[in-house]
């Protein structure tokens, strides 16, 4: 973008962008990386202008939980943004969870797939709508554009989501039936891939995914699961869901059918911007399950397994307790 200074030259203006983080690993890295890039400036949420929204809450499925907010709330917000500083370009993280498990779907998935998300998962339907309505702003002028990173499941040490953790704790579960292959992204590419979007001005949607797959079979391998009682569906998705309400891991209702087909997309439209992956999907796997699952879970659900673990050691010190006054009371009758 070039601009005249007050000499007459011809100048570089800084375009200015707005990062709508989420106090996340990732949301660190892209701001670092994009402070350093030249003819970019990285202002604060309290700016009046930009040219440039990147959108980095609405496809943080953590984030929004630990907000109770949705990605519907949080795509209004970044409308509401986007008209108030002017913005004329959005850059948004969403998920490939918008191209839905079907045991029909082409293997890859590329971005020309028609956007199916599994109907009872509410996360994926949300994000599929807030495409649709960026999608339609952009459509308004020819001066606006729109770019949508739809990365697969994203992991890293320490930076691995709880949806990243239900969706491999899911894997490697169907005994006797054929496994459906996975992809597990590292976030240090995925940081890099926004950061390639923005500086190539790319307009359009585009996957975000290491090179190739998981097969299943290697999948149950890394998880160390050689065995495992063999259930109808059904039930799987009961006692998954069960599980979910409980303890907030490892499968939550609606992201079961993830794990029972093949979903994984091609990168070649990425690629084609230079951007390269640097950790293949074995090595993020292994990185990002090397914590058990209850480290995700949030404060407020410790907290109330916490007090729930203390009302029933006090039912139970209470019911020894009567148990044994009544022994007492019937035996002192018998003498």
């Amino acid at each position: 973008m070039l601009g005249t200074s007050e000499a007459g030259n011809v100048a570089e203006v800084e375009k200015k962008v707005l990062i709508r983080e989420g106090a996340t690993v990732l949301s660190r890295r892209v701001i670092d990386r994009l402070n350093a890039c030249e003819g970019l400036e990285v202002v604060g949420l309290d700016t009046g202008s930009a040219d440039l929204i990147v959108d980095l809450r609405v496809g943080d499925h953590d984030g929004l939980a630990r907000r109770r907010s949705s990605a519907t709330v949080e795509g209004e917000a970044l409308m509401d943004e986007v008209r108030r500083v002017g913005a004329q370009r959005v850059v948004m993280l969403s998920s490939s969870l918008v191209y839905g498990p079907h045991p029909n779907s082409r293997v890859p998935l590329t971005e020309d797939e028609v956007v199916r998300p599994e109907a009872t998962f509410v996360f994926a339907r949300q994000l599929a709508a807030v495409e649709h309505v960026l999608d339609r702003w952009r459509r308004g002028s020819s001066e606006r554009s729109v770019a949508v990173l739809r990365p697969t499941v994203t992991m890293g040490l320490g930076a691995s989501s709880s949806l990243a953790r239900a969706l491999a704790a899911g894997s490697g579960r169907r005994l006797g039936d054929e496994e459906p292959a996975a992809q597990f992204l590292h976030i240090d590419d995925l940081a890099a891939a926004v950061e390639a979007v923005v500086v190539s001005e790319f307009d359009g949607v585009v996957n975000v995914a290491p090179d190739g797959w998981i097969p299943g079979d290697r999948v149950r391998a890394l998880l160390g699961r050689r065995w495992s009682i063999p259930v109808p569906q059904w039930v799987r998705e009961q006692l998954w869901a069960l599980q979910w309400r409980f303890q907030r891991g490892p499968i939550p209702p609606g992201l079961g059918p993830y794990t029972n087909a093949s979903w994984v997309v091609a990168n070649d439209r990425l690629k084609e911007m230079g951007w390269s992956p640097t950790v293949t999907n074995e090595q993020t796997f292994v990185e990002g399950t090397e914590d058990p699952w209850w480290v995700s879970i949030t404060p407020k659900r410790r907290q109330e397994l916490a007090l729930a673990g203390v009302a029933a050691a006090i039912a139970l010190a209470v019911g020894g307790a009567v148990a044994i006054a009544f022994r007492s009371l019937r035996n002192a009758a018998h003498r």
